[in-house]
């Protein structure tokens, strides 16, 4: 059952179009864009193809890959989309299953490919060809609270990891937290591993491989030791158990690792906490660059069963466009999917941080059994052995093979 469409998010009769007009289908995932912006972009996007005619339907994520799947197979073209919105990190898993459109042409031709950002591009890209096309991105900042800093004689953000670690030793030293880093938190691990030129998994010949066990992987987790032991953070849990904001929230803890939206809850839990809220980039290595880190977003695909490939693809364009993602970015504070747009979304701090870093984002594994890794994610496990005391290699060897089995293909 879909829970909105494009006509009642808009209102009765709003929206132009009729019977002389061919549909297009668009999956969007509840919480990508506002309402407001649907009705924008569907008045424009209709006026500016009058043979078109939109329909936006919104879906919940829990549950959605399924009806992905299901989407992907039928032939019901009344109720089967055109376009769907999927998590970046799931496109692998769709192609591998069948059904959706290589857009390799389209993406060199009219999309500009060579400005997305890695972090949305590459997960997109399977087998040498481009399915999923970047639409926004959302990666990790580091929030921090100016007065906690400033306690501390800290004067200014760090750039690099070595500073970082000094700072936030100083700020926890002063007796507030120098940092709340839960135990668990292995997407921040993973951009940790990538800066030391690591990785979670690799393939070589159609075989995955988990690779936590090697030197830059190790110096990634070792990294996350030093820093996690300058604060309190619960060694056995990840950053929602607690939730990290509300931990923030009271007001002793210098910094979180958290998207910058998480800036809102954490000032409506505290509201004397408006105005003393700073961001920056994870910091990398060296000053030149900030830190990798796991770019989360969402990338569009077009079903391969549809009949309306034109108009799917016009959408698309569109949607990927520099005027919507513009629009999208700031109605969302989200980063568009170029780094040749990240100027768009420079007025605020919290998106500027966030766009410096998506610059140098990443992906997890493009495999498609990796949400099987989730699902029982051995990283986690892995990373509390670690930090309470097991042998790193060993432990990591251990969770390296438990990702390589979930990852071997000839399993399913």
């Amino acid at each position: 059952m879909f829970l909105a469409s494009a006509s009642l998010l808009t209102g009765c009769g709003l929206l132009p179009g009729g019977d002389d007009r061919e549909e297009v289908t668009l999956w969007l995932m509840k919480g990508s864009a506002t309402a407001g912006f649907v009705e924008r972009f569907t008045k424009e996007f209709e006026k500016e193809h009058p043979s078109l005619s939109l329909k936006v339907e919104i879906q919940e994520w829990g549950g959605i890959t399924g009806k992905v799947d299901q989407a992907l197979k039928s032939d019901d073209h009344d109720t089967a989309p055109d376009v769907i919105e999927v998590g970046n990190t799931q496109v692998a898993q769709y192609v591998d299953g069948g059904g959706l459109v290589d857009l390799t042409l389209e993406s060199m031709r009219d999309l500009g490919m060579d400005d997305w950002l890695p972090g949305l591009a590459d997960p997109g890209r399977f087998g040498g060809s481009q399915y999923g096309i970047p639409w926004y991105a959302a990666n990790r900042v580091v929030i921090y609270n100016k007065d906690v800093f400033a306690e501390a004689g800290v004067s200014k953000p760090p750039k690099t990891r070595d500073q970082w670690l000094a700072d936030t030793a100083r700020i926890n030293d002063s007796g507030n937290q120098g940092i709340y880093l839960a135990g668990q938190d292995w997407y921040t691990l993973s951009g940790f591993i990538w800066d030391e030129g690591g990785d979670l998994a690799k393939e070589s010949g159609n075989i995955w491989e988990g690779t936590l066990d090697t030197p830059a992987a190790l110096r990634g987790m070792d990294f996350y030791r030093q820093l996690q032991e300058l604060g309190n953070g619960p060694k056995d849990a990840d950053e929602e158990n607690p939730p990290q904001a509300e931990v923030f929230a009271k007001g002793d803890v210098g910094q979180i690792i958290t998207v910058p939206g998480t800036a809102q809850t954490i000032v409506e839990e505290n509201p004397a906490l408006k105005g003393k809220l700073g961001f920056f980039p994870v910091p990398g290595k060296t000053a030149a660059k900030p830190g990798a880190v796991f770019t989360g977003g969402s990338d569009l695909v077009v079903r391969e069963k549809t009949d309306n490939r034109a108009g799917a693809v016009e959408l698309i364009k569109a949607l990927a466009g520099e005027k919507w993602q513009i629009d999208l970015a700031k109605t969302m504070n989200y980063v568009p999917n170029k780094t040749t747009l990240a100027e768009a979304v420079s007025g605020d701090e919290g998106s500027a941080a966030m766009a410096e870093g998506a610059a140098h984002g990443r992906a997890t594994p493009n495999s498609p059994r990796w949400a099987a890794v989730e699902g029982d994610n051995p990283i986690k496990a892995y990373m509390t052995q670690v930090l309470t005391g097991t042998d790193p290699e060993a432990a990591a060897e251990a969770a390296s093979k438990r990702i390589t089995k979930t990852l071997d293909l000839r399993t399913r």
